[in-house]
């Protein structure tokens, strides 16, 4: 079952990675195949994800993670994954980008200990899980304006993912959203009061789930 397994994802994932135009090296690939490997095994006891299935996994977990490197900064050292659940789009984002700073959070103790376990398998360096609530970290004054960027996806909305990470980001960080095609109800005026929205559909390969990659950027208020 393991080299099935490995088999199916590593092909859906590189496959799906040219139509992306996002090219992988085969180190990162190896990478993200481990990390998928540990999922599927971590899963059967702690139940982290409902998918399952290699290509699915490849799909809806690590290609929707990585659909989002050609929109981050180039200035950008310092990224908060709120809410990274088994690492997404976090970790296969740091597979991308050896020098970013990323913190993956998370409130469930299962999952933290799983992305821990995964951070040493890899040996990978400038990568941090904890445990924690996002709406208490997002109060912690070690954490004000230390991030270039917020990472979320599929949480909630997005005023409310808003009202949690603009404390966290530096003066021109960015929120980055990943979300369904829905979510351009969820964009207000007051929204847009505050913050410069931008909306970038991307269908997932092989004639995939729509999604849109939302950014909000805060406007500098004026003296």
């Amino acid at each position: 079952m393991t080299g099935q397994f490995f088999d199916i994802f590593s092909d859906t994932l590189g496959r799906g990675s040219l139509e992306m135009g996002i090219l992988l090296t085969p180190a990162q690939m190896d990478q993200m195949a481990r990390h998928a490997l540990e999922l599927e095994k971590w899963n059967r006891k702690f139940n982290l994800t409902t998918i399952t299935d290699p290509a699915a996994m490849a799909r809806k977990h690590f290609l929707d993670a990585i659909a989002v490197q050609p929109y981050l900064g180039a200035g950008e050292k310092r990224l908060l994954d709120m809410g990274s659940g088994a690492g997404f789009p976090g970790l296969p984002l740091k597979l991308l980008n050896g020098d970013l700073q990323v913190l993956l959070l998370d409130a469930s103790r299962k999952k933290v200990n799983f992305l821990k376990h995964v951070i040493r398998m890899l040996n990978l360096e400038k990568i941090e899980a904890v445990h924690g609530r996002v709406e208490d970290f997002h109060k912690d004054p070690d954490a004000a304006g230390q991030f270039d960027g917020v990472l979320a996806r599929g949480f909630a909305s997005l005023a409310s993912l808003a009202g949690l990470a603009a404390p966290l980001l530096t003066p021109a960080g960015t929120i980055y959203a990943l979300k369904g095609p829905a979510v351009t109800g969820e964009i207000t005026p007051d929204l847009e009061k505050v913050f410069f929205v931008r909306c970038d559909p991307y269908q997932l390969p092989f004639g995939g789930d729509n999604r849109c990659l939302v950014r909000l950027t805060q406007k500098q208020k004026s003296s």
